[in-house]
């Protein structure tokens, strides 16, 4: 069974938290009501990731016995074979889209579906081509945030997906950083991963660079724009004071480039687990975060002036 649990990675389910990046908007319009919709969303979101993960061990069994930490899961090692690891993927990707069938938004099934379409392209054949890889990855996360959006019926800016996306290219170009320091050997690598043998580290740190920049831009742009898109209702809360943020967010993804080059670890999900400086600083942003979006809120309700 403990073989089954490394399967489905259930540390990796901290990315499906992507999904609950509308909540405190789906708070400020319907209430906490619609809190048990969006994480039957979640849900939905740790099932299809779980298949796609044991999907993709399955081509990858032969290209992870070259690594020295994923040589370790279970397929690589031969505790699970290939038939029942493919069994158990189809199994999760159908339950995923059966459950979503249930959410108030039909369009929240044809985004799962698309999610399955999308890791099956990606893990078939985009995986093997440089910076598409990174970039499939990232639609991936947008995918997440606009299902949780659609399944509560809540607005999202477009520049706050742009920054999903640029945030999401910065940690999965952080990711092959850590492979290529992991492995540090360049044939190693390339038998481990294709594409690694196209990421040089001077490459990646300019892709890291660059895609930093833009995510760190497209936050404040969110902020700072108060102009109402069509369909957007009046938002309840000072949106720029979210300003505030903006240090804990430039010192995550400073750190969060200084520890790639620095230490070792299996990805983005192991880093933020792993180092507690990292971990505090994602928590006091989501903390201060919520303050701002809904202290207006929680005063009214409280009597408070």
């Amino acid at each position: 069974m403990n073989d089954y649990v490394d399967l489905l990675r259930p540390r990796q389910w901290i990315k499906n938290l992507a999904v609950l990046v509308s909540l405190p908007f789906g708070w400020l319009q319907y209430g906490a009501g619609c809190t048990g919709e969006i994480l039957f969303a979640f849900i939905v979101f740790c099932l299809a990731g779980s298949g796609a993960y044991a999907f993709n061990d399955v081509l990858d069994r032969r290209e992870d016995l070259q690594h020295p930490l994923k040589k370790n899961r279970p397929v690589a090692r031969g505790a699970i074979t290939p038939v029942r690891a493919v069994v158990v993927g189809l199994l999760l990707w159908a339950t995923a889209i059966v459950l979503s069938l249930i959410s108030p938004n039909p369009n929240v099934t044809y985004i799962v579906i698309a999610y399955i379409a999308l890791i099956l392209v990606y893990s078939l054949w985009l995986k093997h081509q440089p910076i598409l890889d990174v970039i499939l990855i990232a639609v991936g996360f947008v995918f997440r945030a606009a299902a949780g959006a659609m399944t509560i019926h809540v607005y999202i800016s477009p520049w706050l997906i742009v920054c999903t996306f640029t945030l999401c290219l910065f940690l999965g170009f952080g990711k092959r950083r850590v492979e290529i320091h992991t492995i540090d050997n360049d044939a190693q690598a390339a038998q481990h991963r294709k594409t690694l043998a196209r990421y040089s580290p001077q490459l990646l740190n300019q892709l890291l660079a660059t895609s930093a920049g833009i995510a760190l831009m497209t936050y404040l742009l969110y902020i700072m724009d108060a102009a109402l898109q069509p369909g957007q209702p009046p938002l309840p809360f000072d949106k720029q004071k979210l300003l505030y943020t903006f240090p804990l967010v430039a010192y995550g993804l400073f750190r969060y480039a200084m520890l790639i080059e620095t230490e070792n670890f299996s990805g983005p999900t192991d880093i933020i687990l792993k180092d507690k400086a990292l971990s505090v600083t994602v928590l006091l942003w989501i903390a201060a975060s919520a303050c701002i979006v809904l202290h207006q809120p929680l005063f009214h309700l409280l009597g408070w002036s």
